[in-house]
């Protein structure tokens, strides 16, 4: 994305649309938002987190006293307001050690979109996953309590995603389109990360077949329209799964990964890229010197401490030795259901998205969403609206969801 949306640091911009894409579903206000930003000191995070968190306060402190007189629309929208604002404060310190300014991000923003459910005109539930010997944190939203039997999407998010968030970027358009949706921390990911411990894997194939199991148990799954929607870093995850969990009706990659080794390395200096991070041991020192002096840098080096915290290793060389292992080189070519590949025009971290739909053998669509659309951002977060008009008609003409 380019700068200046609202400010000039890269990070607080693109943080900034982020929160304003999520108004499309109550989640913000466009120019509140802005002048949030605008208030913050420079590339401060602290600065950044005590802004947002006011904001949040401020609307989660509104929620209660609508809810306190009956006024439910508005609470939902205050709490769904303070849900987003509590997460874009903390999600700055997503790094270990764990600070715990992101830890009260994590609770608070749960808190404030658990106070929205209760406002919610359509059934939800608050469900644990059996996983392992841990269990995943998520929702079960469902369009109504008719005992009609509908197709479900399940929701992957990304490298800092929420479970929460998710909310705003799919499950309601998904509600909205007649669909039931499963939306579910996993692995690496929210409060299964900050709270759990539980760091990132890239075998997501065994983490979505226990959630299919827990689907297919709920009495309104239709268990032959099943679909699955990886958002961001899910763009990987989503497709990895659908490689190994054959019981999914279709799966939407948004936007699409192939691998995170390549990409990684993609981003060195071309005359070191062949060096890293095995090889000639000067070319190593002098790439993690780079790095090292970049991870000081408070917004420069946000995605950088994201990485080795959410990966959990220790150092620059262990994370890209660990990038071989998130990959679909030989795991594209398994996957049978119809898959949808998002592809944003401007998106440098997502590039790979045609490298993906290339190595695909199944049933499959490449979507270009462009600059001069406005949608030309990572995951589209620019417009979404137009996103999921194509992601969803995409979708609609597999699964046929009954309430159009």
């Amino acid at each position: 994305m380019s700068l200046a949306f609202a400010v000039k640091d890269d990070l607080f911009d693109a943080q900034t649309l982020r929160a304003v894409s999520s108004a499309i579903f109550g989640g913000a206000d466009v120019f509140e938002c802005i002048a949030i930003a605008r208030r913050v000191k420079g590339d401060d995070l602290a600065s950044w987190h005590a802004e947002w968190k006011r904001a949040a306060e401020d609307a989660y402190s509104l929620g209660v006293t609508a809810e306190a007189n009956g006024q439910h629309e508005t609470a939902r929208l205050a709490f769904l307001r303070a849900c987003t604002s509590f997460r874009t404060a903390g999600s700055v310190y997503l790094a270990a050690p764990v600070d715990p300014r992101l830890t009260e991000s994590i609770a608070r923003q749960r808190d404030s979109f658990r106070r929205a459910l209760a406002h919610f005109t359509t059934p939800v539930d608050v469900v644990e996953i059996p996983f392992e010997d841990i269990t995943l944190p998520g929702y079960h939203f469902r369009v109504a309590d008719d005992g009609k039997r509908r197709p479900t999407v399940i929701l992957v998010n990304g490298y800092d995603g929420t479970v929460e968030e998710n909310y705003f970027y799919n499950a309601q358009a998904a509600l909205d389109r007649g669909y039931d949706v499963l939306a579910f921390d996993g692995p690496g990911q929210g409060s299964v990360l900050v709270e759990q411990g539980v760091h990132l894997r890239p075998d997501w194939e065994n983490v979505v077949t226990p959630v299919v199991d827990w689907l297919l148990e709920q009495p309104s799954v239709d268990p032959e329209r099943i679909a699955l929607i990886g958002l961001s870093l899910g763009g990987y995850l989503a497709p990895r799964a659908a490689s190994g969990e054959h019981r999914l009706a279709a799966c939407i990659a948004d936007s699409g990964f192939y691998d995170l080794f390549d990409a990684a390395i993609s981003r060195i200096p071309a005359p070191l890229r062949g060096q890293i991070p095995d090889g000639n041991a000067t070319a190593v020192r002098l790439v993690e010197d780079l790095m090292d002096s970049r991870l000081k840098k408070p917004t420069d080096g946000w995605s950088l401490r994201r990485g080795l915290y959410v990966n959990g290793v220790d150092t620059m060389m262990d994370y890209i030795r660990d990038a071989r292992n998130y990959t679909l080189k030989g795991f594209a070519e398994q996957i049978t259901c119809p898959t949808l590949v998002c592809h944003a025009e401007g998106d440098d971290i997502a590039a790979q998205a045609p490298e993906l739909y290339a190595a695909l053998n199944c049933e499959k669509q490449l979507i270009l969403f462009t600059e001069a659309e406005g949608a030309g951002q990572h995951c589209e977060v620019g417009a979404r609206q137009l996103y999921l008009a194509r992601s969803f008609g995409w979708l609609d003409g597999i699964l046929n969801p009954d309430d159009l």
